[in-house]
């Protein structure tokens, strides 16, 4: 998503290394750079209050724009709803890359904005995300 920086400066670029291509890679930027879009667009729509205008804060201007110009969804999303609704959105996609390109999405965040800041985002999502961001889903241990 580019890498113009805020006042000039270089920003790192939300480069998602999934496995499209022969090559193991996207199979052209643009195509990396179209499903990290449709992602964050969906991601946008989760996140809300303080966690989105950090999130927005953090990432390169392109992507936050996506982040920012998305409308709060109405009823949260299990993981599996918001792999699907990915996969709706990206042509010829089926669950199984789906939920590569949105883990090659996902997990490229927290080496971007930090940990503090997924650990807020994925306190506002359902159980489940963690591993969309390439993390062990914690869960507590049950009452005795």
């Amino acid at each position: 998503m580019g890498d113009a920086g805020y006042g000039g400066r270089p920003q790192p670029r939300l480069d998602p290394s999934g496995r499209r291509g022969p090559g193991g890679q996207y199979r052209t930027t643009a195509e990396a750079e179209r499903v990290t879009r449709i992602v964050l667009s969906a991601l946008g729509g989760h996140v809300v209050g303080d966690e989105r205008v950090a999130l927005a804060q953090a990432v390169p201007p392109a992507a936050a724009r996506v982040v920012a110009s998305q409308i709060p969804v109405t009823r949260p999303q299990t993981a599996a709803e918001f792999v699907d609704g990915v996969a709706a959105r990206i042509e010829g996609a089926t669950p199984a890359t789906a939920r590569w390109d949105v883990s090659s999405v996902l997990s490229v965040l927290p080496k971007l904005v930090g940990d503090d800041l997924i650990d807020r985002v994925l306190g506002e999502l359902p159980p489940g995300y963690a591993l969309l961001f390439g993390r062990a889903e914690l869960v507590p241990p049950a009452a005795r």
